[in-house]
């Protein structure tokens, strides 16, 4: 009867080894099925924005513009109501950076003649324009399936290269989540 406790105990480290060498080999599949499921796999596009072949553009010569990350809109100076969305779109994702906030400027490129109601100017106070004429590389700004630039918001690097193109009435949370992203890993700007 003295050998019953001592059988009962080797047989329980027997069960916990053989439940931790189970661990041990399911962990794989868990871990690999919860990376799929959240997302996390590497390589994966974590990005909203279309991410373009970079691009060196040639600014318009403003000192406030450079070495800073800049969103690029393009369009007429009467300024629809979309127009006016995207400006205040850019001033408010601008704003959403937090400290990083001086790491970003906003552009807009005029791309007719017209000049710019005073109120839409005192409303989007801190937006750089500047004529499309004053943009020699313009034509870089391209836009899917041949549509036209003025469809969406670009974003060019410190550097000077234009890198990446949102799509037409952008989700702000996952453009902020995306500027986020450039800003923590990027030293310049």
């Amino acid at each position: 009867m003295a050998e019953a406790p001592r059988d009962q105990a080797a047989l329980r480290r027997a069960r916990w080894k053989l439940l931790g060498l189970g661990a041990f080999f399911l962990l794989p599949f868990v871990a690999g099925t919860l990376v799929w499921w959240l997302d996390l796999a590497p390589g994966a596009a974590g990005n909203y924005g279309t991410l373009l072949a970079p691009r060196p553009v040639k600014l318009p010569q403003n000192g406030t513009l450079r070495g800073k990350w800049l969103l690029v809109q393009f369009d007429g100076g009467a300024c629809s109501e979309r127009c006016e969305r995207k400006l205040y779109f850019m001033r408010q994702v601008r704003k959403a950076m937090g400290r990083e906030v001086g790491r970003v400027e906003r552009l807009w490129i005029i791309t007719d003649e017209v000049t710019p109601r005073p109120e839409v100017l005192q409303a989007i106070e801190g937006t750089v324009t500047a004529p499309l004429s004053s943009f020699p590389d313009a034509a870089l700004f391209s836009a899917e399936g041949g549509g036209d630039r003025v469809d969406h918001l670009y974003v060019v690097d410190p550097l000077g290269n234009l890198m990446m193109r949102f799509p037409r009435e952008p989700e702000p949370a996952r453009v902020i989540k995306d500027l986020q992203r450039l800003l923590r890993v990027s030293r310049f700007g």
